[in-house]
Parts: structure tokens; sequence; C-alpha cells
């Protein structure tokens, strides 16, 4: 059965709901169950912002079966993401809660602000991911947010990712996807350019 539309956020929330289930259980300390929760809800929400974030790109540049399906489902991967990042968060306070020292020690009053920036954007980009509000919003207002707001993610992806990509090579396969999504996304914009010249 594939997984579409609602079936898709639901089964990513399956696996949230699993992975705190097993970070509570296997482990007594609070301090690292966070941890555990903040690192694999990273992997999973870059993830699905990249499939989102190069959606309609793959479908111009392979239109096929799956990329098809990924653009298709661009709405619900997005939604996922969100729902995903916002444990992400939800696993930081707890960690700051826990253990504030390890909390400043891991980040900062920079991180914290531009991190609170991207989260404005998933919060916006989640909300306006619904036809009446959309329709509210408005074709150009709705472009603007959903535009900077994805290049701002990606953005804070290449950072945050990159930041521990120099100290520990476990991190490195995540910046080579980030910079595949980039080369995905410019390859369909050149694409569309000489589509248009040539027409």
């Amino acid at each position: 059965m594939a997984l579409n539309g609602w079936r898709l956020v639901a089964s990513v929330a399956c696996v949230l709901f699993l992975l705190l289930a097993v970070a509570a259980g296997s482990t007594t300390a609070t301090t690292e169950g966070a941890r555990m929760v903040i690192r694999w809800t990273a992997r999973l929400s870059l993830i699905l912002f990249l499939m989102a974030f190069t959606a309609s790109a793959w479908v111009k540049l392979v239109p096929g079966a799956y990329t098809i399906w990924q653009r298709r489902n661009r709405r619900y991967l997005g939604l996922s993401f969100a729902l995903s990042h916002f444990v992400h968060l939800g696993a930081i306070l707890l960690l700051a809660s826990v253990d504030p020292d390890l909390f400043w020690k891991l980040t900062n009053p920079v991180t914290i602000l531009t991190g609170s920036l991207a989260y404005l954007f998933i919060a916006a980009m989640a909300a306006s991911s619904f036809d009446r509000i959309v329709a509210a919003m408005g074709d150009r207002l709705w472009h603007g947010v959903h535009g900077f707001g994805a290049w701002y993610i990606w953005i804070s992806f290449v950072f945050t990712f990159g930041k521990w990509a120099v100290m520990d090579t476990a991190y490195l396969p995540a910046m080579v996807l980030i910079a595949a999504a980039l080369s995905v996304r410019l390859l369909a914009y050149f694409k569309a350019r000489r589509i248009g010249v040539a027409g």
C-alpha cells in the first residue's frame, strides 16, 4: 500500500513515537535519552526536508513513478518534516531543562537566534500548507514564505551539520546529501531556463 497524503504523515508520527519509546525505555539518564532523540530526529528531519525541497526539481529532471510520487506528496513530506523537527525542538528543550551546563556547551545565543527564526519559518510553512490558508495568503505571499523559508532552512542545515562534520566524519554523508540537493535544484533551474530559451 503506497504511502500518500496523511498516511505518510501518520507513518512518520509512528516512527517518532517508537523513537521516543526507545529513548525512554533504553536509559534511565534523561540527558542521554534527550540527546538520542535530538540526534535521530535531526537525521530524519534532514531526509524529509530534502525530499520536499527537491520534489519539484527531481520530477523535472527525471520524471517517473517515484519522482511523481515525491512531487505529489511534497506537502505531506513538508508536514512530516515539521512534525519531526518540532519533536527535535522538544528534545532540545528537555536537554536545556535537565542539563543546562551541557546545553550551553553545545550551543550559543547566536545559534538559538538563528534556529528560532528557522522554527518560525517551519511553523509558518506548515500552517500555510492547508488550502484555506493558502487562499487567504494569496500566491505572492505564499511563494515568498515557502521560497525564502525553504532556502533559510537549507542554509540552517548546512551550518548545523557542517559544524558537526568538522569534528566527526560520521556527519559527512549528511553534508553530501545537502550538497546534492542544491545540485538537483540548480540543474532543474538551468534545464527550465534552457527549455524556455529554446521555446
